[in-house]
Formats: C-alpha cells, structure tokens, sequence
C-alpha cells in the first residue's frame, strides 16, 4: 500500500537533512508505527506521504503509484487525523463534517455515522468552540473517516483523551484494520504501538534503527526468565529468578513452588517497547 524508497528530505535553509534515505513497505491491513521522539523525523515523513511537503528524494509508492503521479485525487483515498484540533469553531459539529464531505466526489458516510464511531453523536449539534479538547480530537478522527478511506493517516491518536474514549479509539482503529483499511500511525507513545500497531519502526535524527512486530522486538531483547514471588507465614517476600527455558524440568523452580507459603506471583520478565527504543536507538523516547 506504501513504499519509501532512501527517503530523504530537508527544510528550506537547512544546514542538514530531516530524514537521511529511511527506507519502509507497508502491507495491506496492516496498522504500521512510526515511533520516535518530537523532531525525530516522523511528522516529516507523514507530511510527504499525504503530499503537504513536494520537495523530497527518493521513491514514494502509493496504492501502486508514484506519489509524484497522483493530483488530488489521492485524497479520495485517504484520511488525515493531525495531532492538533482544526475545525470551524462556530459551527457544530455536524455542520464542520457537512461542510468537509463536499469535497469527495465519491460516496460518504453521514456526519452522524461518523459522530457514532467516536461517540460523539451525542454532541452533533454542539457548536466546536464548546468542546474540550479530547472531543476536538474525536471530532478530526471521525472528519478523516467521512469517505471510507483505504489508508488512515493518524498523528498521535490517543493524545488528550482519557482512558474511556482512548480505547474507544484504539478499538475503532483495530476494528478499522480488521474491515480491510491500512493504517499509518506516528506517536511517541510506546504503550499505544504496543496495543495498536502490527510493525513498527524506531526513528531517530532521521534514520530508522529497526522495524519489526511489537512481540517479535520483546522476545529479541527481553529475558527468556521468570521471577518467582513467594512469601513465608510471617508475611516476608522472596524473589527468586529462573531460566524459561527448561522451566518445565528445573528442579530448584518447582522445590521453590513446593515450599513456598504462598505464592503471590510469577511473572516472566518481559522488556517493554520503551526499554527497547532505548536499547537500540541509545536515546530516551520523550514527548
């Protein structure tokens, strides 16, 4: 659905470039992250995909042609929710997606179809200017769901929401990628591409360090242990590690199970995207 091709791209007056020759291929029905902190690079390469930056190097494919070959016509067939809210303040919500659908020339779904998804439809006729800021953010992801679109653009999804209506959002967008729709997804947010996302890629100064599925990262720099918590009759609490590997025949692994007191916990140590960004990129994943 998506091919870069030794992407590289620089700012007018750069004394450097944004993004060295990033090379990435994304699957159909696939949710892809592009992670990485704030001037990373990741904005930047959304930006040249969805066409609001021309100048780049390098080879785009999109939906099977060149970037450069599509007018306006590719937004036909793709949606865009920025991080930052950008409405018309003074009309409702129904009327700002109104307002927005006119500009496909093919079918759409109905303000209030869209309002549903987000949970919003409550809210339809509520002036913009009156909503907080996570319904700012519901309101741009249902706009870039009006026309159905085969690839989602999303900037930091979740940002501003709280736990309630953040999973509504994940749940919306897995439900998206299971119906057949491709998804790019830039955040910094490791917990969200861990939950969401089928690959992902860590994007430093410009450069991507590794691309690979959540799990398949974990199992690589994780620790193949277990960690035991058993606690004696006065309440004191042991930690003991184990290999997991040949767990099932250590013998001092069930001595301990068999002595134990009680067992408050096993735990196996799994790392955590953020460690591993960590790890890979030797830089700490910050707003």
């Amino acid at each position: 659905m998506i091919s870069a091709q030794n992407l590289k791209f620089a700012y007018p007056n750069a004394t450097a470039d944004t993004l060295n020759g990033i090379d990435f291929d994304i699957a159909e029905k696939e949710i892809f992250g592009f992670l990485g902190p704030s001037g990373s690079g990741k904005s930047t390469t959304q930006k040249i995909l969805i066409g609001l930056l021309k100048d780049y190097r390098g080879e785009i494919s999109i939906l099977g042609k060149d970037l450069k070959s599509w007018g306006n016509e590719l937004y036909e067939h793709i949606g865009v929710s920025f991080e930052l809210p950008n409405h018309y303040l003074k009309l409702t919500a129904r009327e700002n997606l109104q307002h927005f659908a006119g500009f496909y020339q093919g079918p759409t779904l109905t303000p209030d179809e869209v309002l549903e998804m987000v949970d919003l439809h409550m809210d339809a006729d509520k002036k913009v200017s009156d909503f907080s800021k996570g319904m700012k953010i519901r309101l741009n992801v249902a706009r870039s769901l009006l026309h159905k679109p085969k690839i989602l653009f999303l900037d930091e999804p979740t940002s501003g929401l709280d736990p309630v209506n953040g999973k509504r959002i994940k749940d919306l967008i897995l439900g998206l990628r299971d119906a057949g729709t491709t998804v790019f997804v830039t955040t910094h947010n490791m917990n969200l591409a861990d939950e969401l996302c089928d690959r992902v890629a860590f994007v430093t100064a410009g450069n991507i360090s590794v691309i690979d599925a959540p799990d398949a990262l974990k199992k690589q720099y994780g620790q193949r242990k277990v960690r035991l918590d058993v606690s004696n009759q006065h309440g004191d609490l042991t930690s003991t590690h184990f290999e997991l590997d040949g767990l099932q025949t250590n013998a001092q692994f069930h001595e301990a199970v068999k002595a134990a007191h009680r067992i408050e916990r096993i735990h196996s140590q799994e790392t955590t995207l953020d460690n591993i960004f960590i790890q890979v990129t030797g830089r700490e994943l910050t707003a």
